[in-house]
């Protein structure tokens, strides 16, 4: 029973992690689309941006809704503790969502786009921001009881590092974004997106090697994790390869490749994560609560298992067919 009590909440905290990075990478590339698409100089452009994303950006949003309702299940303390602390930026990023929801059904049926056009970009401007800031938090850690209830203040989660990884995630969405648009693009709007995509991978590379090389700097919890062995080898390795990867990045915008930066882009993204996620474990809560204080009975966490084991390979089914159906590239848009 103890090796269950140990095992069941790593499975959850690898569960939520799939949820997280899924949305982060699905959402994050219509949310960096919503972006590029205040930059655009017609209205011709501004449509078919629009009309790439017309037929996959609801389900992206799912794996955010299946989290939340993973993440209450899974670590109901968590839950609380976490939307406590981040009340702001939550607030932040739902407003965004629903800014952009609405003006992108509305801009649909509108006369006059332009009041539409720009609640859609500022909407998934501020979906992102609030994100970046929420994951900045959590990040930098939540002030906690030893009930694990939160005893920090409103603004807690608005420091210079919150905000550097707020401005780094907004740029990686624009470069997932970007990368996307350049498969779905034709002639000079590809060629737009081109130089968008190596602008924004410049920019989140400078914001990542911040991050990195600060981190280890300034918490000494992590430092000492660090640079103990085997986990050193694991987080000297990660560096190497984002960098590799940034370099083929590269390679693939330069000799203007369709789909290879998009592939790269998504492997960043996923190292990344494996990344932040080898710091932050076994915490649930930065730096005090891990998986094993906050997690649900067991009996729970292996019934909600059991209905997750269904519902995954369903809602990855409907994904990839979502994006087979949808492939292919947008070349006008008719009115």
């Amino acid at each position: 029973m103890d090796a269950l009590q140990h095992f069941l909440p790593q499975v959850w905290f690898v569960i939520l992690g799939l949820f997280l990075f899924l949305y982060i990478t699905l959402d994050g590339f219509d949310l960096g689309v919503g972006i590029l698409s205040l930059t655009s100089s017609s209205e011709e452009r501004r449509s078919i941006l629009m009309t790439s994303l017309g037929n996959v950006w609801d389900a992206n949003e799912t794996w955010l809704v299946l989290m939340g309702g993973a993440l209450f299940g899974a670590f109901p303390l968590a839950y609380g503790t976490i939307l406590n602390a981040l009340y702001i930026p939550a607030t932040i990023m739902i407003v965004g969502l629903i800014l952009r929801g609405v003006a992108f059904e509305f801009r649909e049926n509108a006369n006059r786009k332009a009041f539409w056009n720009v609640a859609f970009g500022v909407g998934s401007f501020l979906a992102a921001l609030g994100q970046g800031f929420a994951l900045g938090s959590v990040f930098e850690g939540i002030a906690v009881d030893q009930a694990g209830h939160f005893i920090g203040g409103v603004w807690d989660w608005l420091s210079w590092r919150s905000i550097l990884v707020a401005l780094t995630l907004i740029q990686g969405y624009v470069l997932i974004g970007s990368t996307y648009l350049i498969m779905k693009t034709t002639d000079s709007l590809q060629q737009t997106h081109y130089k968008t995509a190596k602008i924004a991978a410049f920019t989140t590379l400078i914001g990542s090697v911040f991050i990195t090389a600060s981190t280890p700097i300034f918490y000494e919890q992590v430092r000492s994790r660090l640079f103990e062995p085997p986990q050193f080898y694991f987080f000297a390795a990660i560096p190497v390869l984002g960098l590799l990867l940034v370099g083929l990045l590269f390679k693939s915008l330069i000799h203007q490749q369709e789909r290879a930066p998009f592939v790269w882009t998504f492997l960043i993204f996923l190292l990344s994560f494996l990344g932040l996620g080898l710091i932050i474990f076994p915490y649930i809560i930065p730096p005090s609560i891990t998986i094993y204080q906050a997690a649900a009975s067991s009996s729970a966490l292996v019934f909600m298992i059991i209905f997750i084991g269904f519902l995954i390979p369903i809602m990855l089914f409907y994904n990839i067919y979502n994006y087979i159906v949808f492939r292919g590239k947008i070349t006008e848009v008719h009115h």
